[in-house]
């Protein structure tokens, strides 16, 4: 760890709030969101009670994968404005008190950036090593059976040198190779080129793809796999993933961050089994603050399971560690479709009073649902790779619906996908509705900052029942205590206590003790 002083950093007792640029708000009328429209909503940010903005990658692209494919670490795409207008954005926001992370997208760059083109003119090329090439495996085929996370090989074969490169994910995406110290330190210079420019933070994307066994071995068969999990899900990634040189290179990166006065987040998705994904806070918690906690995204909603996982998440962290939370992002189904609407809110309390700090995907607090898109609107890559499969990520990127309005407020043209603008849907319905998903997530994020006990105070399970799951958030003397029915029948709340939030829509009724169907509250124990 540092040596400097941090009493309770900013992370700890904080809410990261996610921005999916493209579906935020469009400034200036071609159906895409920007950085202009970002700060025109930034009050909004800040009136919710967040305080950190996470914003889904605007680098330069061909926008092969939205963004996802990079041609400039250290610039900003003309579809998202200019590095002026995130300077602006970035003192805005500031000065509302908000931190802005950015996404950083370390595994691969784009096949247009001018690394790659470099790389690609011959095998004897300067760049040739920051990439990974290989001469075809004894059939003319691919180096090995790896699979894209987009479905089909993890290879393509480059004619006119002969090799094929490895992609993780598009064929537009060829992988860097980070063993070699050249790669390392241009992406470390990336890094420090925002955090120069006064970024928080980074959200850092798809670890665990980062560095490949040297052998570049094939992947065992997955017994378990189903179509439904999609065709990378057929192989073990045992050589392809989770290597153990990821986390020398994100030790790197945690010194980088710690190297400026105020230390800078790092914020790590990894998917994987409880133990991958904790192994990203280090030894000595010298790896990421918080390696995504994905164990709700895929949960039974259940009052058990949601018990079980909590408790061997908070059993399992290593010493000092600080949990987080997470219920959807721009790859998963929003919450609201995967364990219905009815859920919705209850599940908003488990979020924002688990012992850690939350990320709440943009629309969540809306209540957003996945939103229907039709053949011919399709636009992730993912979906046209593998038809038919329910893979694709359009219905959960979809753009906010600010108001009534034409375009939804979001935009003047076109959207670049369909919006759901039911009017319940919209900002500007719940924005003057005390009984909306909106007044209930800032209800909820203010009391996190008045309660130190939820804000920073210890876990501890009070009962689990087959309807019920009540837990204890505690700081010193003070304790609040959270209550979750996940049945359709009322329940008796089993402790007594003051009521300081109910998920009911008209208070708690006329039995603060009781709670409704599918209804949470939470209570300071007396």
């Amino acid at each position: 760890m540092s040596g400097k002083a941090h009493s309770l950093e900013w992370w700890k007792t904080g809410s990261v709030y996610q921005v999916y640029p493209r579906s935020f708000q469009d400034s200036d009328g071609d159906g895409i969101g920007d950085l202009a429209g970002i700060e025109q909503r930034l009050d909004y940010l800040a009136g919710l009670g967040v305080d950190a903005v996470w914003i889904s990658p605007i680098y330069p692209s061909p926008m092969a994968d939205f963004g996802y494919d990079i041609t400039d670490y250290c610039d900003v795409d003309p579809m998202f404005g200019t590095l002026e207008d995130f300077d602006s954005l970035l003192a805005a926001a500031h000065a509302r008190d908000l931190k802005i992370l950015m996404d950083f997208v370390p595994g691969h760059t784009s096949l247009e950036h001018p690394w790659f083109a470099e790389s690609r003119k011959s095998r004897k090329s300067a760049r040739r090593d920051w990439y990974i090439w290989r001469d075809p495996g004894p059939d003319g085929g691919p180096p090995n059976n790896w699979i894209s996370e987009f479905g089909g090989p993890a290879w393509t074969l480059d004619p006119a040198t002969g090799q094929y490169y490895l992609h993780i994910f598009l064929t537009e995406q060829p992988s860097l190779n980070w063993r070699n110290p050249e790669v390392c330190e241009a992406m470390y210079g990336a890094m420090r080129f925002w955090f120069d420019r006064g970024v928080d933070g980074f959200r850092v994307d798809a670890v665990e793809h980062m560095v490949h066994d040297t052998q570049l071995r094939d992947n065992p068969p997955n017994p378990d796999w189903v179509p439904s999990m999609g065709p990378a899900r057929s192989h073990i990634g045992r050589y392809s993933q989770h290597q153990p040189e990821v986390l020398e290179v994100v030790r790197e990166m945690r010194r980088i961050a710690q190297s400026y006065p105020e230390e800078k987040l790092l914020i790590g998705e990894a998917y994987g089994t409880l133990d991958q994904f904790l192994a990203y806070y280090g030894a000595e918690l010298s790896g990421f603050h918080l390696p995504f906690n994905f164990l709700l995204i895929g949960a039974t909603w259940s009052a058990r399971n949601i018990a079980g996982l909590v408790e061997t998440y908070e059993a399992a962290l290593p010493e000092r560690a600080w949990p987080n939370w997470v219920l959807g992002n721009h790859d998963r189904a929003r919450i609201a479709s995967r364990i219905g609407p009815e859920n919705a809110r209850a599940a908003a309390v488990v979020l924002l009073t688990l012992r850690g700090t939350p990320t709440i995907y943009q629309g969540e607090e809306l209540g957003m649902e996945n939103v229907p898109i039709p053949p011919d609107r399709v636009m992730d890559p993912w979906e046209k790779n593998v038809p038919g499969e329910g893979l694709g990520r359009d219905p959960v990127r979809t753009p906010l619906a600010w108001d009534t309005g034409a375009g939804a407020g979001f935009t003047s043209g076109t959207p670049w996908l369909p919006i759901d603008d039911r009017p319940e849907m919209t900002v500007e319905r719940q924005n003057a509705d005390p009984d909306s998903m909106l007044s209930l997530y800032r209800a909820l994020l203010a009391l996190r900052r008045r309660e130190p006990a939820l804000a920073k105070g210890s876990y501890a399970t009070l009962q689990v029942s087959e309807a019920l799951f009540c837990y204890e958030r505690r700081d010193n003397s003070d304790r609040i205590a959270v209550a979750i029915n996940f049945s359709a029948e009322r329940q008796t709340v089993p402790f007594e206590g003051d009521l300081l939030l109910s998920t009911e829509t008209t208070g708690s009724g006329p039995d603060p003790d009781v709670l409704g169907s599918h209804g949470a509250a939470i209570y300071r124990l007396r």
